[in-house]
């Protein structure tokens, strides 16, 4: 259960809980106010530790007003002495213990496994490694004396090891649709993580992407699969029926605004050609003023108005009449072969007008006949490509899928020329700065000219553009444009022919497509497949992560790793002591339960012995409670009065007062 206290006032009957272990789990809203007494391995929130000590105390069926049993506490190597005597003025204070004592929960459990059948002094020698919850501590022991001076403390448990996971999960999958809890990424932790012989070899053989994916484990994370309403015939025929209908209304609004749109343009032919009919009975300045009136400003723009509307009058009523759209005329421009001279005013201004109409007019009838020709000329190519393919189609598809290849290998060449534009120590990148230098050194404008800016010579050459294309990356050259462009083509036609050619052969599924490898490492799923985008694939991190108690600095930790720590605490000692310690290499906590961890500890501690010298390493019966079972056994044993604090003691002395033994943070090995 993890000692977790929540203060949660419930709302049903309005009345304050005090929440412990598991059951804050399940009120959602005491979750943001969950407190644990330690903040790593430091006793800091006193008041959750009140609480779990009422809680223990009650479910040992202690429910008196003071504690009349003696009180035997467990604590993390190098505990605070302040954290120590503000526990012992809490329990001495508030609960009134006869006695109090402290052990090391790692010693006990050492205690515990190589306690000795009949009751005679502990003697035993070895070395703990304690993989504990917020830290992993290395304690020598010499003749069941715990050398504590000699000890040495990691800042790397399994708190961190689940959290460093957790980060890993999240860097791997930064878009997953399920959060991850702690209490998910601590069963994967405890379940699947392992620790590896040598991880510098694991990752060699892991860059097979066949080893990978025989090394994964995938977990299926709780999903919605989206749900299809499926219709039934009858349904499915009214909405085909409703959309019948819907099509017709549409096309009958459609054909009643273009006839609305029709009589509209014959009423205003029919007006303005009465209009153009009173011309000749009104005199000049009458029929000046009608114009103005009727919003035109001269007869050749009445003309124009009237011959506009009955080209689109005459378009329609051909429509209506064949179905189709009336081939247009060519226009005729009658004043451009009159002579000047022979034109008023108004005359020349339209003749003008005409001959600009009527350079339109050739320009738009050249580029039809040019696509004209072009469309002749590719049809005349489809002509003869087609007659190779029928012919000869292996060699036609060898012959595209070489040219498919070097347009390809030539924009390989040119994305490869841009990688090593942006390093700057390339051999491209300092020919692009001495361009950028030559350009700056450019004597081609005089100096005195370059100060006033009243001259820029830049672009007067067809190099200058030349230059600037080589030394900008960013620009996209119009070769660049024409190649993929020419690619789709080449592509096109052989996925149409050429059954070997696929569409994994084409240039965007090469770009796109991931390496083996990355797809091993984390494999894509289709964007509608739900259940695979709810999948994490753990493969390397099963490893990384217990690599971490061996290079912390992999995780961030500037500290030494496993192997380094032990090596130091047994250069300390000689040979013959060497050989008691490493003879019991004893391994106990939650994490020393994970596969591998003897046969890394055995791989990092033979380099560093004589060849001759023992070594066995040994786990602990029960890593979760033989600490406690340890002290069961040291409670029993005469010492244990004498290891105690009592409180005539604390009341004399204070909270500060400590007794020196073999299994407690301060013993006679250590300088006071």
């Amino acid at each position: 259960m993890p000692n977790v206290i929540a203060k949660f006032k419930e709302r049903r009957q309005n009345r304050p809980l005090i929440l412990m272990g598991e059951a804050v789990d399940v009120e959602s809203g005491a979750r943001s106010q969950a407190r644990y007494p330690w903040e790593g391995d430091v006793l800091l929130n006193f008041d959750a530790l009140e609480n779990a000590l009422d809680y223990a105390f009650i479910h040992l069926g202690i429910d008196t007003p003071i504690i009349e049993h003696p009180v035997f506490m467990t604590e993390r190597l190098a505990s605070p002495l302040h954290s120590r005597a503000l526990t012992s003025e809490l329990l001495f204070e508030l609960y009134s213990v006869p006695s109090l004592a402290y052990g090391v929960d790692s010693a006990m459990s050492f205690y515990h496994n190589n306690l000795p059948s009949p009751p005679v002094p502990f003697t035993t020698d070895g070395i703990v490694v304690s993989f504990n919850t917020a830290s992993t501590s290395i304690i020598p022991i010499l003749a069941g004396k715990g050398l504590m001076s000699h000890a040495k403390r990691i800042p790397w448990g399994a708190t961190q090891a689940n959290e460093y996971l957790l980060k890993l999960i999240q860097l791997k999958y930064p878009t997953f649709p399920t959060r991850v809890t702690t209490a998910q990424t601590n069963w994967l932790f405890q379940n699947l993580c392992e620790f590896s012989v040598d991880y510098t070899g694991l990752l060699r053989t892991l860059k097979d992407p066949a080893q990978m994916r025989a090394h994964e484990k995938i977990l299926q994370f709780p999903f919605s699969a989206p749900t299809t309403e499926e219709k039934t015939e009858e349904e499915i025929q009214r909405i085909a029926e409703r959309r019948r209908e819907q099509g017709r209304k549409l096309q009958e609004l459609a054909a009643k605004a273009r006839e609305e749109k029709f009589q509209k343009k014959e009423s205003d032919l029919q007006y303005l050609t009465t209009l153009r009919e009173r011309r000749e009975e009104e005199n000049k300045k009458d029929w000046a003023n009608t114009l103005r009136e009727e919003g035109f400003d001269n007869d050749a723009a009445l003309d124009g108005a009237i011959k506009k509307l009955e080209g689109h009058v005459k378009k329609a009523r051909k429509k209506d009449t064949d179905g189709d759209e009336m081939q247009e005329e060519p226009p005729s421009f009658p004043l451009v072969d009159v002579p000047d001279d022979e034109l008023d005013e108004e005359g020349l201004k339209e003749k003008k007008k005409q001959r600009l109409m009527k350079a339109g007019y050739d320009a738009r009838e050249r580029a039809r006949k040019e696509k004209e020709r072009e469309r002749e000329e590719r049809e005349a190519g489809e002509r003869k490509e087609e007659e190779a393919r029928e012919q000869d189609l292996g060699g036609w598809a060898n012959k595209l899928r070489r040219e498919h290849e070097a347009i390809i290998t030539k924009i390989k060449e040119r994305g490869r020329r841009r990688a090593e534009l942006s390093d700057r120590k390339s051999a491209a990148a300092q020919a692009r700065m001495k361009s950028i230098a030559n350009l700056a050194a450019d004597e081609r404008v005089p100096k005195r000219k370059r100060k006033m800016g009243t001259e820029d010579m830049f672009g007067a050459d067809d190099a200058d553009w030349a230059i600037y294309r080589k030394i900008n990356i960013a620009a996209e050259s119009s070769d660049e444009e024409e190649d993929l462009v020419s690619l789709q083509t080449v592509e096109q036609k052989l996925l149409a022919y050429d059954p070997t050619f696929t569409l994994e052969h084409t240039h965007a599924s090469l770009t796109s497509q991931r390496s083996a490898l990355m797809q091993a490492f984390r494999p894509q799923y289709d964007e509608g497949n739900v259940e695979g985008k709810s999948r994490i694939h753990l493969n390397v991190e099963r490893w990384r992560v217990c690599e971490a108690w061996f290079s912390p600095s992999m995780a961030g930790v500037d500290c030494a790793g496993l192997g380094e720590v032990l090596q130091n605490i047994l250069g300390r000692f000689s040979d013959a002591e060497k050989g008691r310690l490493v003879s019991n290499v004893f391994v106990t906590g939650g994490p020393s339960q994970l596969k591998g961890l003897t046969s890394r500890l055995h791989s990092s501690l033979r380099p560093i012995l004589p060849p001759e010298m023992p070594l066995q390493i040994v786990r602990a019966a029960d890593p979760f409670n033989d600490a406690w079972r340890g002290m069961a056994d040291f409670a029993k044993t005469d010492e244990f009065s004498k290891v105690s604090v009592t409180k005539a003691e604390y009341e004399e002395w204070g909270g500060e007062r400590i007794k020196r033994w073999w299994g407690g943070n301060w013993n006679s090995s250590v300088q006071m």
